[in-house]
């Protein structure tokens, strides 16, 4: 009955969601959803390989773009059904407060209320200098501090993630700002607990012109396990406009079963049975299903794959064979695929090299990542986002796609 509660939250906020989607987004999802089935379980799936994106839960294919937005509200529900918990919708009120210091900074106050209960976080934001661009800043909201260098006409909000869930061990569940307002009980992991922190921020950008801030141009990222959490955040909120997971590993841009395959090929990775043990970044439930991943209907090709057309370029580092680096060059490669269907395989980079400690920047890497900034927060539409490559270190174990990827690519556009 939990389960089923919470699956049925589920379906219903992401409905709640589509408010806030743009104009565009919101015809196409409710398009979509008129149409849609979004079962939360499908108790008869079992596929060892990495699941096919271009079919949907009845096993129909998906032929157009109107058909990629029904499977990704399938997506939607399933992922939150099976691993993440419930995303909510947003309170029941909200009130903000925006608070500048000279010219370099400000606290964006918000205050949430819901049956009775309240909570406030206070991210800051660090501003160019000069005057704002007509339509005003782009912004990167950064996950517990930023990792990444960001061009000097790009604002950066400091997320404190953390404090909206924490994810210190299996003692953090249900603790935090986000526990304080749902009640400890929510099923929501903390990467959906931060996911709706997202939501909230943006939703007091929009509510706050004098803030300067461009909400059509905002990006998410994050490190390591705050990685994970940008991707999270980049798949369930479609007005990031671009996502930058960095060194996610395991739970992030790399998929379950092909970590599961790497350790059996006798690597130490991170796997989904050791990664429920570790920490409360995905829900209870999903210890239900990490020792037979077969059943899962999704893998995180097709947590990726929501965040499409969208852009998303995500950075790992094969230096540290617990991220899983084959799984994340495996996972991406098949993730790509849905990009490459819609027409813009432009918009999906990937970046994966070695030569530096976890969460340092190599200078290496940097014209990738500009690049993007610049074609999809600058707006500098002729820069080349074609990136996508490896250095396929992978601790002696082969990728071979075709023993996981068994779909050929359809076109979408």
């Amino acid at each position: 009955m939990q389960l089923f509660k919470a699956v049925q939250l589920g379906v219903t906020l992401t409905l709640l969601n589509l408010v806030h989607a743009r104009p565009s987004e919101q015809v196409a999802s409710r398009d979509a959803a008129a149409f849609c089935s979004t079962p939360s379980l499908l108790p008869n799936f079992n596929n060892s390989k990495l699941p096919n994106p271009f079919l949907f839960d009845d096993g129909r294919e998906v032929k157009t773009a109107a058909d990629w937005d029904c499977r990704r509200a399938q997506l939607n529900t399933l992922i939150q059904s099976y691993e993440s918990g419930a995303l909510p919708g947003p309170p029941q009120s909200m009130s903000v407060h925006f608070n500048k210091t000279g010219n370099a900074t400000a606290t964006l106050s918000i205050t949430s209320h819901h049956q009775g209960a309240s909570m406030t976080f206070a991210p800051t934001i660090a501003f160019p200098s000069g005057s704002p661009p007509r339509g005003g800043w782009p912004m990167v909201i950064a996950y517990d501090g930023l990792s990444i260098p960001v061009p000097s006409n790009i604002a950066v909000m400091t997320y404190a993630n953390s404090d909206m869930a924490q994810q210190n061990d299996q003692s953090s569940r249900g603790v935090g700002l986000f526990y304080d307002l749902f009640g400890a009980n929510a099923s929501a992991s903390s990467m959906i607990a931060w996911t709706w922190g997202v939501s909230r921020i943006i939703d007091a950008l929009e509510r706050t012109p004098q803030a300067h801030i461009n909400t059509q141009k905002i990006a998410v990222t994050g490190c390591s396990r705050n990685g994970k959490g940008a991707l999270m955040a980049g798949a369930f909120e479609p007005r990031v406009a671009l996502t930058i997971p960095q060194e996610s590993g395991s739970g992030g841009d790399a998929c379950w079963r092909l970590s599961l395959f790497e350790q059996n090929e006798g690597s130490v990775v991170q796997t989904a049975t050791e990664i429920v043990q570790e920490n409360v970044w995905f829900s209870t439930n999903f210890a239900n299903y990490v020792n037979d991943l077969s059943v899962l209907p999704f893998d995180h090709h097709s947590l990726a794959a929501m965040i499409a057309p969208r852009p998303m370029i995500s950075y790992e580092n094969t230096d540290f064979v617990w991220l899983s680096p084959l799984s994340s060059f495996g996972c991406m490669s098949a993730a790509h695929t849905v990009w490459e269907a819609l027409g813009v395989a432009d918009h999906h980079g990937f970046e994966q090299v070695g030569g530096h400690p976890h969460c340092a920047w190599p200078d290496s890497l940097s014209p990738t990542l500009n690049a993007f900034f610049d074609r999809f927060l600058l707006d500098q539409p002729n820069v080349n986002t074609t990136f996508f490559q490896s250095n396929m270190v992978f601790n002696n174990v082969t990728w071979n796609p075709a023993q996981w990827i068994d779909w050929k690519t359809p076109r979408l556009h």
